[in-house]
């Protein structure tokens, strides 16, 4: 059965704030779990500064093969300034916001489906948004589709659809950095 998995960057890093973890030993963790190799694996996520990133060591590990590293495709896109002004004081501030890579991972996950590149999706995100691409993957092109998360966050429209919630919590003795 041929799996890929595609890992929402900034869900993973909020998972990771609290309790780190090891990319790479969560890669093996989910390589027995599927009961075989990951096919491709795709970390998508936002940045301040997408030269500089782009290079980092923490990107570079993340696409090194193993022993060294987990060997997972990194996709990077901008942050996007949204200008924004306090309704009760009309002082005007800028925030900074995610731009396209939710967007990007449904569209990654469906264009891979009808590619026929996998059989089985690991998802590793929380966020209900997906619920249409995962339906749409599921019972239309009939993909099995697992679910990888926190307990505490990972969106239960997501949990519906999936075959299997692999929660993130019950590896943390072995996923731990």
């Amino acid at each position: 059965m041929k799996t890929v998995w595609i890992i929402d960057g900034a869900y993973l890093f909020n998972v990771g704030r609290g309790r780190p973890f090891d990319y790479l030993k969560l890669k093996n963790e989910l390589v027995q779990r599927n009961g075989g190799p990951i096919y491709e694996s795709y970390y998508l996520n936002s940045t301040r500064d997408l030269a500089t990133d782009q290079q980092s060591g923490f990107h570079t590990w993340l696409k090194a093969a193993p022993p060294r590293g987990p060997k997972i495709r990194v996709q990077l896109y901008e942050m996007k300034n949204l200008h924004l002004q306090c309704p009760d004081c009309g002082v005007q501030f800028d925030r900074e916001v995610q731009k396209g890579v939710d967007v990007a991972i449904a569209t990654l996950l469906i264009k891979l489906a009808v590619q026929n590149v996998y059989d089985r999706l690991i998802l590793s995100a929380g966020d209900g948004d997906f619920e249409e691409a995962i339906s749409y993957v599921k019972s239309d092109l009939k993909k099995e589709v697992w679910v990888s998360g926190l307990q505490a966050n990972l969106s239960t429209d997501l949990q519906s659809y999936a075959d299997e919630v692999v929660w993130m919590d019950d590896l943390y003795p072995t996923i731990a950095r």
